[in-house]
């Protein structure tokens, strides 16, 4: 399943720019509600364009990785660097377990069965709609936890989101910033530029893992493919920014929840 001919079989050719105006709506999607899209990007891959699971995976992996290099400038010009650098702490104790939690995620994402990986996937987004109407549409608290039970919290919930990252090729905002709110009490701002530098690091050791078996044959051999629809997810992205408040959040985070409740409906009957 992981050698470079199974992963690269199938390869359906697409016009770059359908695959741009595809990213470009993912990103639209992720950018109105301050992510990257990922997420709503991993089931359009697999339905939309025919790539197998772990294709898919490692593809949006690559393409969050770039969405994640550029959206960090942009997020340490809103929020000032030296402010995010007092809080090392909370990023040093979630990479604390995400680093570990993303070479496993992918360990296991490359050993399991093709038909396995789509339920996995599919078990997965639903926990991504889960989070993302707690995030939106409730008031996240601190736990107050005491410093002792705060630290290995941290580390568990990060190798926990790395997992998950690694498993669905997603920069995981949508499970760490939560996890910033509720265990180190930060506000949505601050934890939203917290959560890419501890995801950055993760993807890269996800990354490393992916590469160790031959599963980046299928990013060299849909390198166009990739580069094209990244950029498009950026670009989608920013838009989405530019339109974060026009929609009102009870309409759109409740529709966002039914596209991926939706999708990984169709991902758990996937052949």
């Amino acid at each position: 399943m992981t050698s470079a001919q199974n992963l690269i079989a199938h390869r359906p050719p697409h016009s770059p720019p359908m695959v741009f105006v595809a990213g470009a709506a993912i990103g639209s999607l992720g950018g109105m509600i301050g992510l990257g899209g990922a997420e709503f990007r991993l089931p359009l891959l697999i339905s939309l364009f025919g790539f197998a699971a772990l294709s898919a995976v490692i593809l949006n992996k690559a393409m969050s990785l770039v969405v994640v290099l550029v959206a960090l400038p942009a997020r340490l010009m809103a929020v000032p660097a030296a402010e995010v650098a007092a809080r090392w702490p909370v990023a040093i104790n979630l990479l604390a377990g995400s680093l570990l939690g993303a070479w496993a995620g992918a360990s296991w994402a490359v050993r399991m069965r093709s038909a396995t990986l789509y339920k996995v996937l599919a078990a997965l987004m639903v926990l991504m709609a889960a989070a993302l109407l707690v995030t939106h549409t409730t008031t996240l608290d601190t736990l107050s936890l005491p410093l002792w039970a705060q630290v290995p919290c941290g580390v568990v919930a990060g190798f926990g989101i790395g997992v998950v990252a690694a498993i669905m090729g997603v920069a995981g905002g949508e499970l760490l910033i939560p996890t910033i709110v509720l265990l180190f009490g930060e506000d949505i701002k601050t934890a939203g530029s917290l959560s890419l530098l501890v995801s950055l690091p993760a993807m890269l050791v996800a990354f490393a893992r992916y590469s160790r078996d031959g599963s980046f044959a299928v990013l060299g051999a849909n390198l166009r493919f990739t580069l094209v629809m990244a950029g498009g997810s950026v670009v989608g992205a920013v838009l989405g920014g530019l339109l974060l408040g026009v929609f009102p959040d009870l309409v759109l985070i409740p529709l966002l929840a039914v596209i991926l409740l939706v999708s990984a409906a169709k991902l758990a009957r996937h052949d």
